[in-house]
């Protein structure tokens, strides 16, 4: 039982976390990525505004995808965590500070994947919006050189 508290505490709330860096890692590489494109240069390469949009939105799927799961993740290591305090109470572990601490460490997964999905949402906004803004700009860029 004591293994199974185990993965729950550092198994469930470690990988909210690994998650949480490799979005934050995402993140971060694709708004510099994403401030420092060169839109004339791009044009001049007779691209369309829908391969820049596929350019300028890579790999963004995975923040939006931790941003969406996190909280399960955590909500699956809570119900996890009162199951097992449930089962120690049903094996005479009446002790109510045991009982507390079980249901208060089952609540932490819950509380971390939430804490998780928070910032993944806002920076998959954050950075959706800059490309949209670049996708805008190029598409005016575009209507220029062709005098549409």
């Amino acid at each position: 039982m004591e293994s199974l508290k185990l993965i729950v505490d550092y198994g469930i709330i470690g990988f909210l976390l690994l998650m949480s860096i490799i979005a934050v890692g995402i993140a971060i590489e694709r708004y510099f990525f994403i401030r420092k494109f060169d839109l004339k240069s791009f044009l001049e390469e007779n691209k369309t505004a829908g391969e820049l949009e596929v350019l300028l939105t890579k790999r963004m799927y995975v923040i939006s995808s931790v941003g969406v799961n996190a909280p399960y993740i955590g909500l699956l290591g809570t119900v996890i965590g009162i199951m097992l305090t449930f089962y120690d109470i049903s094996h005479g572990s009446m002790n109510i500070k045991s009982v507390m601490i079980g249901l208060s460490l089952a609540l932490k997964a819950t509380a971390i994947g939430i804490l998780v999905a928070i910032p993944c949402v806002f920076l998959n906004n954050l950075l959706l919006r800059k490309a949209r803004e670049k996708i805008e700009i190029f598409k005016s860029l575009e209507r220029e050189k062709y005098g549409c």
